[in-house]
């Protein structure tokens, strides 16, 4: 097994660790989870640039890396749905943003995957690499408020992230902006995802 397809094996297995890490009562377990999605998202670039540098394409990895891409996001989404509300600064991600986010995943998987059945090979377009980055953006900012907000970095962390804009913290507006870039960025690059390619699924209505 070469190396791009070992990260991306290694994209699940953090994959796991995060939710498990995510959803436990251990201290610090929020700058865990954070640092194991960091992890993720790292692995997600290296892959690539590892496989197209060294021409280390394989099946496995046209077929396995976009599906880590999309556990890694969905999870953490959804995940982030699950986040408490007991301080009044946490950064909110609502049920409905994660099922725009999931639904545009699953709809493009259901494309490539009938496009594969005709024979037809869809090329990934610009404006999606830029979804996937405003996801994990936003997913790594959203921590970094509610972290923040929950004081566990101490005066150093609110020190760098903590001073106020308009009663709350930079790290909280700034998780706010990205939370709604990544939902449009999603949402429209789906749309558009879907309408180039409607031939396919349209053709024999």
């Amino acid at each position: 097994m070469n190396l791009p397809n070992k990260l991306t094996l290694s994209r699940f297995g953090l994959t796991v660790a995060f939710l498990v890490v995510m959803f436990s009562q251990m201290p610090f377990h929020q700058t865990i989870a954070l640092a194991l999605f960091v992890a993720a998202g790292i692995s997600d670039f290296l892959d690539g640039q590892i496989a197209r540098r060294r021409k280390l394409i394989t099946n496995f990895g046209i077929l396995m890396d976009p599906l880590a891409d999309k556990i890694m996001v969905c999870s953490a989404f959804i995940a982030l749905v699950e986040l408490g509300a007991a301080h009044e600064s946490v950064v909110r991600f609502a049920a409905w943003m994660a099922v725009v986010i999931v639904a545009r995943e699953l709809a493009i998987t259901g494309l490539r995957l009938l496009a594969a059945s005709k024979n037809v090979v869809l090329a990934a377009e610009g404006y999606g690499k830029h979804k996937t980055v405003s996801q994990i953006v936003a997913v790594i900012a959203i921590f970094i408020a509610n972290i923040i907000a929950r004081n566990e970095w101490g005066s150093v962390g609110q020190a760098i992230f903590g001073w106020p804009i308009s009663s709350h913290s930079w790290a909280w507006w700034v998780a706010e902006i990205f939370k709604w870039v990544a939902v449009v960025l999603t949402f429209i690059s789906g749309a558009l995802y879907l309408w180039k390619n409607r031939a396919l699924y349209l053709d024999d209505m």
